[in-house]
């Protein structure tokens, strides 16, 4: 386990999976960019914004304290990363003024990035525990904004394969929320932070 550990913790680990991630994000934000100077619509250029945010705070995240080395939890972050990225501009919706929704989405992933800054992560991992801004809302403001943007993305872009990554990166991002808590309640100051603020998603609701 030690050995799997230093790998996934390594520098060379931590190149690769950067290479990969921007390479996948190139063909996603050439997609967007492509389709908002052909109709002018700006929520493509909001997507765009909030999955390259996410793109570059993985770049720029501090060194973690620990980080789990489950396979369940790389598996789950890696796809939950990636799969939104495939989503692509549509000529159709179900209900295109759903749009604005991306813009919202993307406001309140900024507020969550810059309340996280460096502490940023994707696999489950503990870095410097954040209880400021956002986070005196709900546990996880930026999961908030990712089911928010990526709603109001699929109901102005509909595709059947759109529909089906939404679903599979909705699935993911909880799965990947709900590894994250476990595990960093494994630090007291954590526990303490759930009691404060109990609600994960949506406040009195989730």
């Amino acid at each position: 386990m030690r050995g799997l550990s230093a790998v996934l913790q390594s520098d060379r680990t931590s190149y690769y999976s950067g290479v990969f991630l921007a390479s996948v994000w190139g063909i996603f934000a050439y997609a967007h960019i492509l389709a908002f100077l052909h109709n002018g619509d700006i929520s493509l250029l909001m997507f765009c914004l909030s999955e390259t945010l996410t793109a570059g705070f993985y770049l720029i995240r501090s060194a973690p304290r620990t980080v789990s080395i489950l396979p369940i939890d790389w598996l789950v972050a890696i796809g939950g990363t990636i799969a939104p990225l495939f989503l692509r501009p549509a000529p159709w919706g179900v209900m295109p003024m759903a749009s604005i929704a991306i813009t919202a989405g993307t406001i309140i992933q900024i507020l969550g990035l810059i309340s996280l800054n460096r502490s940023f992560a994707l696999v489950a991992a503990k870095r410097e525990i954040k209880t400021g801004w956002m986070y005196r809302v709900v546990r996880h403001p930026i999961y908030a904004s990712y089911g928010l943007t990526y709603t109001g993305y699929i109901l102005a872009n509909t595709t059947v394969l759109n529909v089906i990554i939404y679903a599979l990166a909705c699935v993911l991002f909880c799965m990947r929320m709900l590894r994250e808590e476990k595990h960093l309640a494994l630090d007291p100051q954590y526990r303490e932070y759930m009691q404060k603020v109990r609600y994960r998603l949506i406040p009195f609701v989730f």
